[in-house]
């Protein structure tokens, strides 16, 4: 799918998108941090996977929320 892709895709939620990142079909990482800590469900990002990344963008909002976009090195 990605080589035929004519445009960006997206990838969510914590299972296809582990499933992803594993294959290494991710290029960029959008993530928003949020300023509270809840155990428990699902992680995130997958286990036993590295990615160097490389910070392209970042912005906080008043409600210290914390955007941030990465772009996976090569």
């Amino acid at each position: 799918m990605k080589a035929t892709a004519t445009g960006d895709m997206s990838v969510a939620g914590p299972n296809l998108a582990a499933q992803a990142i594993a294959a290494g079909l991710v290029d960029e990482y959008h993530l928003f941090v949020n300023p509270v800590v809840v155990g428990g469900g699902n992680a995130a990002l997958p286990d036993n996977v590295r990615v160097d990344l490389e910070l392209i963008d970042e912005r906080r909002f008043g409600s210290g929320v914390v955007y941030l976009r990465y772009r996976a090195k090569t």
